[in-house]
């Protein structure tokens, strides 16, 4: 992905802060980033601290892949979702298949009840104890991140599923992120069982019975009646009393009968299984994007405390003495070319007794030599604010193309709308060296530069050679 003065392509408030997390533990775990030019640009950006921090982290997250793996992590959570979706639906249907059977023998009322309703009972209580002791049942969001890493299999994305984590954590959105997770898939379960269960009933003759050794008729019609009182405020009858003791040795041939305990099931498993999903997932549905519209950075962290030195106009500095990165960005432009005019030459660390500058046509503006620091950071000022059409930077190849140079060639270039890198001749009297030459010609090209050994100035003038 081209790397530019905007960094990334539009992204949701969460991803922004996710990214910045994620660049955070990274930079905590494996060293400062070499991040001069994106602290350059985050002053540049302007802002309070926290824009600028997370400017900085999206530039650096763009350029060393994170961006592309956090795209690579979301298909991989999306294709885990997708997989968790499906075995719902197949255990749903599994469900309502247990609980009445083939249709062969009488269906036993309470034990068709415990099979649709039982594990859900279960888990719902687990989720409201772990609710209370530990912020949620993480088990199955860890399930999930688990499902999401391996799917992205992306070398970058090992510091993503912490960081959301971690991110998440600041206002306790775990617990309802991971809600919404369980309770809508077992709603999805519920579901899937209420339509195994339709389908079954509409085409099978299901007899219905209860059976006991123990208990007596009294406990079964009681126990019938309490757990038939919320489904009866939704409009699902009750089987009569002499019904429900009618059913006790064997199922009534009656076709009302029959349909007087599908519709007391059917009822039971809308009240007590789909309704309380359905209002808990959406209850945690808000309480996730209620507490998602609060996230902000904790700038009171040590590495963000540090940064504050950098980012503050008060104390920016002009260089770093980070490690080289492990390899140096390409010069793509992205949308500066958009808004760029004009054309202008600049030259790097030229030896001065070298006649300085040519002759220039008419419109393009000469820039100086770099020598400095302090040059290097005021031209790259200027060029952020007024990116030129075009730019052609004199080198001088007596001089090894350093990681330095290089690094400011790049920068220079992705600063403006086209760029050619003039190889200047050798002085009268003297030979440029092969081999150094082949080491400049290699390093533009690994910087996809085009460079030239003649001067450029009709380039400049008109944008043709």
């Amino acid at each position: 992905m081209p790397l530019s003065n905007s960094p990334v392509s539009p992204l949701s408030p969460l991803q922004r802060l996710w990214l910045t997390e994620a660049v955070r533990l990274r930079e905590e775990q494996a060293g400062p980033l070499e991040d001069r030019e994106a602290n350059r640009l985050a002053v540049a950006e302007g802002g309070d601290l926290r824009s600028r921090i997370e400017h900085r982290a999206l530039w650096l997250a763009q350029r060393d892949g994170m961006l592309a793996a956090l795209h690579h992590w979301q298909q991989g959570a999306r294709l885990a979702l997708g997989l968790l979706l499906v075995l719902a639906l197949l255990s749903g249907a599994g469900l309502g298949l247990a609980a009445l059977g083939d249709g062969q023998r009488p269906v036993n009322v309470f034990w068709a009840l415990g099979s649709l309703l039982g594990l859900h009972l279960l888990m719902l209580l687990g989720w409201g104890a772990s609710l209370l002791l530990a912020g949620g049942n993480a088990s199955l969001g860890r399930l999930w991140l688990w499902l999401s890493e391996k799917l992205a299999r992306d070398a970058q994305a090992a510091q993503l599923a912490p960081a959301l984590l971690v991110l998440l954590q600041r206002q306790r959105l775990s617990r309802w992120a991971i809600g919404v997770l369980a309770h809508g898939l077992w709603l999805l379960v519920l579901l899937s069982a209420l339509g195994s269960l339709l389908a079954l009933l509409a085409t099978r003759r299901y007899g219905f019975v209860w059976e006991t050794t123990l208990l007596g008729s009294d406990t079964f019609v009681t126990l019938t009646q309490t757990l038939g009182a919320l489904p009866q405020l939704l409009g699902f009858a009750t089987p009569s009393v002499e019904l429900i003791r009618a059913s006790g040795a064997d199922a009534v041939a009656e076709e009302g009968a029959r349909q007087a305990w599908a519709i007391w099931l059917l009822g039971l498993l809308l009240a007590y299984g789909i309704i309380p999903r359905a209002v808990l997932a959406g209850f945690c549905a808000w309480r996730w994007h209620r507490g998602r519209a609060l996230l902000q950075l904790d700038l009171e962290l040590p590495s963000y405390r540090l940064l504050r030195e950098r980012l503050q106009p008060s104390s920016e500095r002009l260089g770093v003495t980070d490690a080289a990165p492990p390899q140096l960005a390409t010069s793509e432009v992205g949308s500066v070319a958009a808004q760029s005019e004009g054309a202008l030459l600049v030259a790097i660390e030229l030896d001065p007794q070298r006649p300085w500058p040519p002759a220039l046509p008419k419109g393009v503006a000469n820039a100086g030599v770099i020598d400095s620091r302090e040059q290097r950071q005021h031209l790259l000022d200027q060029l952020s604010r007024f990116p030129p059409a075009r730019l052609a930077i004199a080198c001088d190849p007596r001089r090894s193309p350093d990681r330095g140079t290089l690094a400011l060639l790049a920068e220079l270039a992705r600063n403006a709308g086209q760029t050619r890198v003039w190889l200047l001749a050798a002085e009268p009297g003297e030979a440029l060296d092969s081999q150094r030459l082949e080491d400049w010609h290699a390093a533009l090209d690994g910087l996809q530069l085009d460079w030239r050994h003649g001067a450029p100035l009709q380039w400049l003038e008109s944008g043709h050679e």
